[in-house]
């Protein structure tokens, strides 16, 4: 069971950024849906 449940997130795809579209490294199975640059505080 354990092997299944670290294949389902090893072959996870990519998230895209919802802001700019970038691909979100590191982050597949996190909940969130921006990329660095566009959660950067002293962009606007």
């Amino acid at each position: 069971m354990l092997e299944n449940v670290v294949e389902f997130f090893r072959y996870l795809p990519a998230k895209n950024c919802v802001e700019c579209g970038e691909a979100i490294e590191e982050q597949h199975e996190c909940y969130g849906s921006k990329c660095d640059n566009c959660m950067d505080p002293g962009k606007y």
